[in-house]
Order: structure tokens, then sequence, then C-alpha cells
């Protein structure tokens, strides 16, 4: 497989790197999250493994926007931080596995090979639900055949509604990926944006497409 490795400790990234190209890997590794952010959406990766605390980008947010690129590609986070919410933290960011340092290299080789044998992620172009289509690539919006013109947000805000039609999604979730806060800003900015993206998807007096429950979150219906 090839392998890029991003950690900022020097003496665990040789160790890493030395292992499993031993084991007949292809390993890259970087010490920074905007460089390892920047080769994962310029280079071609079987696997990303990633320190959550890195300079530059931390492992998270990495984790995000390579899922949400829609990159075929395997995410384990190697890191120090062990504590339940931690581990469900990195998760719901987009990581397949999660390995907590100090680690046995035996363990981490047999991650490495379980999450090669998985076969690769189908990249999702069009996302559909409740009358609405979304087209990944063009960016293009449509409700029951009509085209809306989206701003950069409240398209991210759609996105995510899509992706979990049916479901609910919540207001720190929305503000952790479409805004990258990782904490309250104690602001209306998601309702502001919500508001805005719902008056557009109602427009001609169409049922709200959005459904909003007090204390829970939005969602879109499935179909």
């Amino acid at each position: 497989m090839r392998i890029l490795i991003a950690e900022d400790d020097v003496e665990t990234a040789g160790f890493v790197r030395d292992g499993l190209g031993d084991l007949g890997h292809d390993v890259i590794v970087t010490g920074d999250g905007s460089d390892a952010l920047n080769a994962a959406l310029t280079d071609s990766f079987d696997l990303l493994i990633l320190d959550r605390m890195l300079p530059g980008l931390d492992g998270l947010s990495v984790a995000r926007r390579v899922r949400e690129a829609d990159l075929s590609v395997s995410v384990l986070m190697l890191t120090a931080l062990g504590q339940i919410e931690d581990r469900v933290e990195g998760l719901d960011a987009g990581a397949d596995d999660y390995l907590v340092k100090p680690f046995a290299f035996s363990e981490l080789a047999a991650r490495v090979n379980a999450l090669g044998r998985r076969p690769p992620s189908q990249t999702i172009t069009k996302l559909r639900a409740g009358g609405i289509e979304m087209d990944l690539l063009t960016r293009a919006v449509r409700r029951d055949g009509k085209s809306i013109q989206l701003q950069p947000r409240e398209f991210q805000l759609l996105e995510e509604l899509l992706r979990h039609a049916g479901e609910f999604v919540t207001r720190m979730m929305l503000l952790e990926r479409v805004w990258d806060f990782h904490f309250d800003p104690q602001t209306k900015i998601v309702e502001t944006h919500m508001s805005r993206l719902r008056a557009k998807l109602n427009e001609c007096g169409l049922p709200d497409a959005i459904e909003t429950e007090r204390g829970v979150g939005y969602r879109i219906r499935a179909e």
C-alpha cells in the first residue's frame, strides 16, 4: 500500500515509517497537517496515518477535509488522546480506525493490513432526498427539477443535511463541519444561514424541505 504518515514526533514517525517499509509498503512522512492535506488532495494514497496534534492543521481537520473531498482513502488516527470521547470524535471526523499511543507495532501492522483488505469506497457525486438533488462535481442544486442558486455556506449546509437524510444533524455538528468551529461562538450563525437556505429551497410556495426540532437539530426526510 501507498501510505502517508502525518506525525510531528520525529522518533515515532521514523519508527512507523521503517516498520511499514520493511513490510513492503511505500511510505511518505510529513510533520505538518497542512502539508498532509495538500499531499492527500494532490497525490494518490491507500492509507493516511494521522496524529491528532499537528502543526499547521490538526489531524481531525485533515480527516474531515479528506472526507469532504470524497477521497477513496482509509484513515487511521494515531494519537495519545485515548479517552472515549476522543475516539468518538476521531471516528466522527471520518477516521476508519483509531490507535492510541503508546502502541505495539504488531497491532499497528495488523490494523493497517485490515484497512488494506477493505474494498475502496465508492466516490459519491450526487446526493438526493426530499425532491432535492445535489451534484457535488458541478455544484448544481435542484428541487423538483427547478435550479436553485446557493452561496458556498448554504451549499455546505445542504450537503450535510443530504448526507444524513432522515437523521437529525445537530447545531454543533454543523458548526464543526461547515465552519470548522470546535466551540460554540454564541452567535446565530447557523440559524441565519439555515433560514436563508430554507427560503431558497421553499420558493414558489413549496412545502418546507427542512424539519427543525428544537434542542435536537435539523433534517431532510429521506425518500
